[in-house]
Order: structure tokens, then sequence, then C-alpha cells
């Protein structure tokens, strides 16, 4: 009888856990769904309002919430930017690796030119994003450190490509630019945490490119060519193999 017991309660325990197991699942699987719709609203407000204009109680009386309820999601504006910029350099850093995973590693240039390409047709797809990560600071507003490691994501894709490079003995930069100063050693030694051997020279253009690279796609995105690159998807791409060049990857 003591066993029969024993054995009804367990089951019993094992029914209610199974119980608050499921109804957890359920509220995490609501509020994830919640949470996508607030932050797919937010995206939708930085196109008319920008950046500096998202407003939660605004996200609120679009999804038909009470304001007090969207807090429980997002504390404050900063942290729904917070996590639409997370997951803007996670979408733009994933497609870096896809498009750097899809060329044979040795390829160095192909890597490169595949890199640049995935970021502006990534850019042009999503301008309002690429504004907020890219573009003027939001008034008020402090990244926290919550941003690094996603903010870092396609950078680490550049430094492989570098890395790999040099390491194959593949860059054969021309004699074209003085020596970088004495003072950027330090700063060289931090950005080597991403490309590791790179010498202090290759750093440096190395930095140049990659933000020539973020320059052009600028220039394109907030119209400074306008009127004047009529293809500017052949102009962009012309641009980048020339910093290839510059960068010392073979032609």
């Amino acid at each position: 009888m003591f066993v029969k017991s024993g054995a009804l309660f367990s089951s019993r325990c094992s029914d209610m856990v199974l119980s608050m197991s499921s109804s957890r699942t359920a509220r995490e699987r609501v509020r994830a769904e919640l949470t996508r719709e607030i932050t797919d609203i937010a995206r939708s407000q930085l196109a008319t309002e920008g950046a500096g204009g998202l407003s939660l109680r605004a996200v609120a009386r679009e999804m038909g919430m009470v304001s007090s309820a969207i807090y429980r999601y997002f504390p404050s504006r900063d942290d729904l930017l917070t996590a639409l910029i997370v997951d803007g350099y996670n979408a733009v850093g994933e497609a870096m690796e896809s498009a750097d995973a899809a060329r044979p590693r040795e390829d160095h240039t192909g890597r490169w030119l595949a890199l640049c390409h995935a970021v502006r047709d990534w850019a042009l797809a999503h301008p309002h994003e690429y504004a907020l990560l890219y573009g003027s600071p939001v008034p008020g507003y402090q990244a926290p450190d919550d941003t690094i490691v996603a903010a870092v994501r396609g950078t680490l894709v550049y430094g492989r490509i570098v890395s790999d490079a040099h390491g194959a003995g593949s860059l054969t930069p021309p004699d074209i630019c003085p020596p970088s100063p004495a003072s950027f050693a330090e700063d060289a030694a931090r950005v080597r945490e991403i490309m590791p051997e790179v010498p202090d020279d290759v750093v440096a253009r190395a930095l140049i490119v990659w933000t020539g690279l973020f320059g052009w796609i600028n220039f394109e995105l907030f119209g400074q060519f306008k009127n004047t690159i009529l293809d500017p998807a052949a102009a962009f791409d012309h641009s980048v193999r020339c910093q290839a060049r510059f960068l010392g990857l073979p032609a």
C-alpha cells in the first residue's frame, strides 16, 4: 500500500512539474512574441520618426497596449534602443559571416569583396537600422557594454581575412604610404586582438580600408552621391577592389 501510494504521489508530482514547465514555456513564448512585435514596431518608427523620436508610449499605442504594460518588456526607451542596436549588429554581422563562409578560405580577395557587398546589400535593405548603427549618435543615449559583442561580430570576420592573408604571405601592399606614427603602436596592439600577428603598418592600412568601406556606404545611403554617381553598384565594386589593392590583397 505504501509503495503504491508513493508511486501515485510521485506520478502526481511529475504531472505538476510538467504542467508548471509547460506553463512557463507558454509564458516565455508569449513574451518572446510580444518582444518581437515591440521591436518590429520600433523599427518602423525609426523610418518615420528617427532614433531620437522613438517612443515607448507610441509603440504601446500601436500595439493596443497600455503604456505601463510595455515597461515590463523594456523599462526605458534606451533599453529598446539597445535591443534594436544589438539586433542590427547581429544581423549585419551574420550577413558578413555568411558571405565570408561562402568563399574558399584561401581566396582572401574574394572573401573581402563578398564581405563588402554583404554590408552594402544589408544597408540598402535596412537603411534606417544601418543609420542607427553607423549614422549620427542618438541624443542622450549612451550605448552600454551589452552592445559590444554584437558590434564586433562583423569586425571579427574582417580581422580573420586580414590575418589569414598576412599569414599566407598574400599581402603585398604598394609602397605609397609613410610609416605609421610612433604613437600608433599602442593602438595597433589593441587592434591586433582581432587580427593576430599582423604588423603595425598592415594594421594601419586595414583600419583605413575598413573605414573607407563604411564611408562609401554612408555617402551612398545618405544621398551624398545623388546626381553624381549614376551606377552606384559598379562604382562601389570598383572602390572596394581598389581598397583591396591598397591593403595588399592580390588582384
